[in-house]
């Protein structure tokens, strides 16, 4: 009897075929777990190492402090605010919370600091500019355009040739060293727009205001007070400054001049009662009586 060959059963290949399909999808899946999962602690320990190593190298602690834009304040004085920086690590250091310990000086307006491999930190100072001397509550101190109380008035400012400025305090009654935001922003612009005529800005002896809506200027070597408004302060000072002489001719002793009325000077002379006493064209001061 010859023999025959039956063909093959698709179904009994598919039987043999489906568990060596499940065997090498379970060695794809797990080979990947076992690779990542040994090399995932390395790479942890690595940066744990490398941290570590960063954070206790000697060649990245702060050991060299430079210090640019300070006039007054001395680097001394910087680097007394910065105590503790030196040593610190460069890399983990909070840059912002020591540019707010420079902040507390009343000198410094702004500051600035910057990492410099491998181990200098940059910092710059931007000061604050005194625009006068505020007599406040009977004490004098130094104030900027803002009316900041940058330090008490003493002979260590002696070179600075500044105005006296009066009538800025927040509260006369209060022993604290505030200023007035609107008196402050008044006597900043005087000050600003005299500044615009060095030679008039030399003169600048005094400024109060007192009144809001009319500050009053002494000049060096005339005893008149100048009252000038709230705005164009130089244009009136020139026209009094221009008329002066002429004035003292007719009035020989001035107690103060109005010149907030465009094209005409009103002056009050020295000891008289009551209103102004004398009134002056600003183009023709020969008018001027008493």
């Amino acid at each position: 009897m010859s023999a025959v060959a039956a063909p093959a059963d698709r179904r009994f290949r598919r039987a043999h075929v489906k568990p060596a399909r499940k065997h090498r999808n379970w060695r794809r899946v797990v080979k990947p777990l076992v690779r990542y999962g040994l090399i995932a602690p390395l790479l942890l320990y690595g940066i744990y190492r490398g941290t570590n190593v960063v954070t206790h190298a000697r060649l990245l602690q702060v050991d060299r402090i430079v210090v640019g834009g300070n006039e007054r304040l001395s680097r001394g004085e910087v680097l007394a605010l910065l105590n503790g920086l030196r040593g610190e690590n460069l890399v983990w250091i909070d840059l912002d919370a020591w540019r707010r310990r420079l902040l507390s000086s009343p000198w410094v307006r702004d500051a600035a600091l910057r990492r410099s491999l491998p181990s200098t930190v940059e910092v710059a100072i931007f000061e604050r500019q005194p625009i006068g001397i505020g007599r406040i509550n009977g004490e004098m101190y130094l104030v900027d355009d803002h009316g900041i109380v940058i330090d008490q008035y003493g002979p260590q400012y002696a070179d600075l040739d500044l105005p006296l400025v009066d009538g800025l305090a927040a509260s006369p009654s209060d022993d604290e060293a505030t200023t007035d935001a609107l008196r402050a922003e008044l006597a900043s612009r005087v000050i600003a727009a005299v500044k615009a005529r060095p030679d008039v800005a030399r003169r600048l002896s005094q400024v109060d205001v007192t009144d809001l809506h009319n500050a009053a200027i002494i000049l060096t070597g005339d005893p008149a007070v100048l009252y000038v408004g709230d705005e164009q302060f130089l244009p009136r000072l020139q026209s009094y400054l221009d008329l002066a002489s002429a004035l003292r001719d007719r009035v020989q002793d001035i107690d103060y001049v109005d010149l907030r009325f465009d094209g005409r000077i009103y002056v009050r002379p020295a000891g008289k009662q009551g209103s102004r006493g004398a009134v002056a064209p600003a183009s023709k001061a020969s008018e001027t009586r008493r």
